[in-house]
C-alpha cells in the first residue's frame, strides 16, 4: 500500500512539475507562459492585441515566498496554466532589476525604478491592460485591475476571467463577481 502511495506522489509530482515554473538566472520564476519581450509596453500591447490576447504584467523578486507560492501552488493548475496561456501575453518585470522598460508614456527606466513609479510595493503584483493604451500615461494609470500578492486558485482564476471578460467596463466589482462565481462553484 505505501508503495502504490509513493507511486502516484511521484505521478503527482511529474504531472504538475511540467506545468510548474522554473527559476531563471536572475532567481525569479520561469513559467513557460511567459515572454522574453523588450520590455516596451506600447510594444508588448500590440503583440498581444496581434494575438488576440491581454497584456499582463508581473512584478516579482528574489526569494518571494508569495511569488514561489504562486508559481508552485496555483499558476501549474491545469485550468489556470492553460487559461493564462491562451488569453495573457505575460511580461515579467524584476522588482529589482536593471533591465530597461519603456512605459506606455515613453519614459524608460530600469526596472526596479519603473516600479517605483507604479508605486507597486509588494511582490507578486500583477497588472492587466485594455486592448488600447494612449502615450501620455503610466502604466499604473493605464492598468484596468491589479492583483497585489498571493491568492489562492479561485480568486486568480476568477481575477483572470473578470479581465477577459472586461468586468472593470460594467456594474459588478471584481469582488462581488468572484462571489457570485464562487457561490456557483459550490453549488
Amino acid at each position: 500500500m505505501r508503495q502504490l502511495f509513493t507511486a502516484g506522489i511521484a505521478v503527482l509530482m511529474m504531472a504538475t512539475g511540467a506545468l510548474a515554473a522554473g527559476l531563471g538566472d536572475d532567481g525569479l520564476h520561469k513559467a513557460p507562459w511567459m515572454r522574453d519581450t523588450f520590455k516596451d509596453l506600447g510594444e508588448d500591447l500590440e503583440e498581444a492585441n496581434s494575438e488576440g490576447k491581454r497584456l499582463m504584467v508581473m512584478i516579482e523578486q528574489r526569494g518571494c515566498i508569495y511569488c514561489k507560492k504562486m508559481h508552485e501552488e496555483v499558476f501549474p493548475v491545469e485550468e489556470i496554466a492553460n487559461y493564462i496561456d491562451e488569453n495573457f501575453f505575460v511580461v515579467q518585470i524584476n522588482m529589482f532589476g536593471d533591465i530597461e522598460v519603456t512605459d506606455f508614456d515613453g519614459t524608460t527606466l530600469p526596472e526596479k525604478d519603473m516600479v517605483k513609479r507604479w508605486g507597486a510595493l509588494f511582490t507578486p503584483t500583477i497588472l492587466f491592460f485594455p486592448e488600447e493604451a494612449g502615450d501620455d500615461l503610466p502604466a499604473s494609470q493605464v492598468a484596468v485591475a491589479t492583483m497585489p500578492g498571493a491568492f489562492g486558485r479561485h480568486t486568480t482564476f476568477n481575477m483572470l476571467n473578470w479581465v477577459v471578460e472586461h468586468g472593470y467596463e460594467g456594474e459588478e466589482s471584481f469582488q462581488k463577481y468572484h462571489a457570485r462565481k464562487f457561490a456557483e462553484q459550490s453549488q
